[in-house]
C-alpha cells in the first residue's frame, strides 16, 4: 500500500549536483531553486511504486516512462513559474496519484463502446452497422481457430476465399458472380483499374459525389488511371450526353448513385437500364456504384424508398458495386457483382490481393447474408434494419422507460422532457428521409447543455448525445434497450458530481 502523505525527506531527493543545466540558469529565482530541490528522485519514486496494489502489474518500461514524465512535469512546472505548487504537488501521495492517472490511461483500450443517441444510425463515427448476433457468433468461432480460408474441403486443394460468401450473393441478388473486397471505395478503384486504366469513364457531372472522409470518385478514379469524362449538366444529364462522349478511348460507363445527397427540381437522369441497352450497342462495359445498397425494399415498411441491390442486378449492368456497412447492416466491405467474365477479370488484377478482405470480415459478411434469406427474420435480427424500420410507437415506449429511470431517485435539478424529433439513415444514405422519433431531453439547473454532454461523453461507456435549444437530447431509435440502466446510472452519476 502507499505511504501516508509527507514531504519527501532529503534522502529521496536529488542531489544538488545531479540538477540539470536548466535549473542552474541564473535566471531561477530562489522560491523555484527551493522547489527544484524537492523534485523526488527516480529510483525513489519506483521504489515506492512497489508498494502499490494499482501498479504492480504494469509493465517496467511502461511504469519508468510515467514515472520521469510526472517528474519532468513537475520540473517544468517550477521552471514555469506556476503559483498553485505547494508542498502537497511533491508528497508520495500525490505523485502515485499523478502516476496512476496516467498509467489507467496508458493501459486503457483506445476502441471502446459507445451509447448512440444520435438518432443516426448509419452513424460513420461512431461504428457504422451494428453487427447481428449470427455474425458475432461466427466471427467468435472463426477467429479462435483455423477455418477452410483458402481451402477447398471437396478437393483436399486451395481454394478461393471470395467462395464464402459468392454463392449467397449470386442467390440474393441474382448475379452470375460477385467477390469482396475492404471496403466500396476499393470495389470502385478496382473495378475502374481493371477496365479502364489509361481509358476514358463517362460519367454524369451530378453524380461526381463525394464520399465519407473527403474522398471524391475523381479523385479514386484519377489513382486508377482511368481519365474522367463528365457529361451533361450538375442537375440533368441525357442518354445523347453519353452517346456524343462515346469514342475509341471510352472503357467504361459509369453510373454513381447519389445516396449521400439529392437533387429535386428540374432534373434528369439516364435511367440504369438505357445506359446499359447502349453500352450492348456500341460493346463497352457499364457500371453502376450503389454507394450504400440494399436487399431490401423500405418502401414495404416506411417512407423510406432506396434502389436495390437486385434493381441494379436486373437490368444486366456489368458491374454493380455496393457497401457492406451501410444499409446491408454487415461489416466494412465492398462488394462486386457482374458476369462470370468480368468478375475473373477483376479477380486476376494484382489489386485484388492488396484490396481483399480478412477472413473476420468473410466470417460476418457470411452470416449477414444468410439472414436474408428469410426478409423477416433479417429485419429482426439485423440491427440496421431493425432500426431503421422501427416503429414510433415503439421508440416512444423506450423514451418513457429511460424517463422513468431518470426520475429515480427524485431530483430537483433535474428536469427531464419527451421531445418529438427525427432520426437518419446515415453513413451517407437515404439523405432526404427523416424518420419520426423520440427524444429524451436533459436538463440540469447550474450545469450547461454542454457540461452535460462532456460529462457524459466522458462517461464509461461515452454516451454520445447532441445539443438543441440548450438541452442535451438522447434519440431512442438508436439507443439499445439494455443501455437504458447505464443511461440512467451515468446522468445520476452527473448530478452527484454536480
Amino acid at each position: 500500500m502507499m505511504n501516508s502523505p509527507r514531504t519527501l525527506t532529503q534522502s529521496a531527493l536529488i542531489p544538488e549536483a545531479t540538477m540539470t543545466d536548466s535549473e542552474n540558469k541564473p535566471g531561477i529565482n530562489s522560491t523555484q531553486q527551493s522547489l527544484l530541490k524537492k523534485l523526488p528522485g527516480i529510483d525513489h519514486i519506483l521504489e515506492i511504486t512497489k508498494q502499490d496494489e494499482i501498479l504492480a502489474d504494469i509493465p517496467k518500461k511502461l511504469l519508468t516512462d510515467t514515472v520521469r514524465q510526472v517528474v519532468d512535469r513537475l520540473r517544468n512546472a517550477i521552471l514555469e513559474g506556476h503559483q498553485k505548487l505547494h508542498e502537497n504537488n511533491f508528497t508520495d501521495t500525490h505523485i502515485l496519484g499523478k502516476i496512476q492517472e496516467i498509467v489507467r490511461s496508458a493501459m486503457s483500450l483506445n476502441l471502446v463502446r459507445t451509447i448512440n443517441a444520435t438518432g443516426i444510425v448509419v452513424h460513420t463515427n461512431l461504428g457504422r452497422s451494428l453487427l447481428a448476433k449470427d455474425a458475432i457468433d461466427h466471427i467468435h468461432a472463426i477467429s479462435g481457430r483455423y477455418s477452410n480460408l483458402e481451402y477447398n474441403l471437396a478437393t483436399g486443394k486451395r481454394g478461393l476465399r471470395y467462395t464464402a460468401v459468392e454463392d449467397i450473393l449470386c442467390e440474393l441478388t441474382g448475379a452470375e458472380s460477385a467477390m469482396v473486397v475492404n471496403n466500396n471505395a476499393a470495389a470502385v478503384l478496382l473495378c475502374l483499374d481493371t477496365f479502364a486504366r489509361h481509358r476514358e469513364v463517362i460519367v454524369s457531372r451530378g453524380e461526381l459525389v463525394e464520399i465519407g472522409g473527403s474522398f471524391r470518385i475523381p479523385d479514386v478514379m484519377e489513382k486508377s488511371g482511368a481519365i474522367l469524362k463528365e457529361v451533361g449538366t450538375t442537375n440533368r444529364t441525357h442518354l445523347n450526353d453519353y452517346k456524343r462522349a462515346i469514342s475509341e478511348r471510352t472503357g467504361l460507363l459509369l453510373k454513381v448513385h447519389t445516396s449521400n445527397y439529392g437533387i429535386v427540381g428540374f432534373t434528369s437522369a439516364v435511367p440504369l437500364n438505357e445506359l446499359v441497352e447502349l453500352g450492348k450497342q456500341v460493346h463497352v462495359p457499364v457500371m453502376e456504384d450503389l454507394g450504400s445498397g440494399t436487399l431490401i425494399d423500405f418502401s414495404r415498411y416506411s417512407p423510406l424508398k432506396e434502389p436495390t441491390v437486385q434493381d441494379s442486378v436486373n437490368t444486366d449492368a456489368d458491374i454493380v458495386t455496393f457497401s457492406g456497412d451501410k444499409l446491408l447492416g454487415g461489416p466494412q466491405a465492398g462488394i462486386i457483382l457482374g458476369n462470370r467474365n468480368i468478375i475473373e477479370k477483376i479477380r486476376q488484377n494484382p489489386l485484388t490481393r492488396a484490396l481483399r478482405i480478412d477472413k473476420l470480415t468473410l466470417a460476418a459478411l457470411e452470416s449477414t447474408l444468410r439472414l436474408y434469406r428469410d426478409e423477416e427474420k433479417a429485419i429482426h435480427a439485423i440491427p440496421t434494419l431493425r432500426m431503421l424500420t422501427c416503429s414510433l410507437e415503439t421508440i416512444e415506449k423506450k423514451a418513457s422507460q429511460l424517463k422513468a429511470l431518470l426520475d429515480q431517485p427524485d431530483d430537483v435539478r433535474l428536469t427531464v422532457t419527451l421531445i418529438d424529433s427525427a432520426s437518419r439513415a446515415g453513413g451517407g444514405s437515404l439523405p432526404l428521409f427523416e424518420l419520426p422519433s423520440k427524444c429524451v431531453g436533459l436538463s440540469i439547473s447550474k450545469m450547461t447543455a454542454s457540461v452535460i454532454e462532456k460529462t457524459l461523453r466522458g462517461n464509461n461507456p461515452p454516451i454520445i448525445g447532441r445539443i438543441e435549444d440548450d438541452i442535451f437530447l438522447m434519440d431512442m431509435r438508436t439507443v439499445q434497450s439494455d443501455e437504458l440502466a447505464e443511461i440512467a446510472n451515468a446522468v445520476h452519476t452527473c448530478l452527484k458530481g454536480s
